[in-house]
């Protein structure tokens, strides 16, 4: 039985480039498996969008390592484009980023868009192992500590805030929206100024009402704007 050609079959894998297959597949089981709890979550960033980031970016990293050799000579800097995926990945997101009245959301579809990028920066830079780790934790924070985040922002919280509104609006109305949405008023004082009435407060209640609270004020034609500390 005649043996194996080995040479023939390095050769077919060199030409064929087998070892990017392997780092787009596996560029697209960690982006996947990211992008299936996002898309479960309803987050803008799902399934397609981090599998094709992931994708994306360990295709760039392959060349950029490949790009500067010549004749197995490194004649060209292998990060020059690997610096370009980081910056750029920012700007998208950064389009998931919005803020409206007073809230701000999409932080961590921005985050997780960032980091799934640098994980297939790694896989695409041949190191697997590296790539693996990090896409089997980042998908640990996501989908395992939501209940922990949950409950944080169940938790009690006191703080103080500084209410700008119209003159002449009454400490009543700012008060019963905040009772409203789960928030008690500890202590209150009220400075008229030539422009506005600043309400000062230390409010109590569950932390994750102070977003919900905050954007109902802001709604209020009357108030101009709201800082919680």
């Amino acid at each position: 039985m005649q043996g194996v050609d080995y040479p023939l079959l390095e050769e077919l894998a060199r030409v064929l480039r087998l070892d990017l297959l392997v780092k787009l597949l596996l560029a697209v089981f960690l982006g996947g498996i990211i992008g299936f709890e996002r898309e479960v979550a309803g987050k803008p960033a799902g399934l397609r969008t981090n599998i094709l980031i992931c994708l994306g970016a360990a295709l760039l990293m392959d060349l950029s390592t490949r790009i500067g050799l010549v004749d197995g000579t490194r004649i060209g800097d292998p990060a020059r484009i690997a610096a370009q995926v980081v910056s750029g990945v920012g700007f998208l997101g950064a389009g998931t980023i919005m803020q409206s009245q007073g809230m701000v959301t999409g932080l961590t579809s921005a985050a997780t868009i960032w980091v799934v990028a640098a994980i297939g920066m790694t896989v695409g830079a041949g190191f697997y192992i590296e790539g693996v780790g990090a896409g089997l934790i980042v998908t640990f924070v996501l989908a395992g500590l939501g209940a922990l985040e949950h409950w944080v922002r169940r938790a009690r919280r006191v703080a103080s805030a500084t209410i700008r509104a119209r003159l002449g609006t009454p400490e009543e109305e700012i008060i019963t929206t905040l009772r409203a949405h789960g928030l008690r008023v500890e202590e209150k004082r009220v400075f008229d100024h030539e422009r506005d009435r600043t309400f000062e407060l230390k409010l109590s209640g569950p932390a994750r009402q102070f977003e919900v609270a905050t954007a109902a004020l802001m709604g209020q034609e009357h108030v101009y704007g709201v800082h919680v500390d």
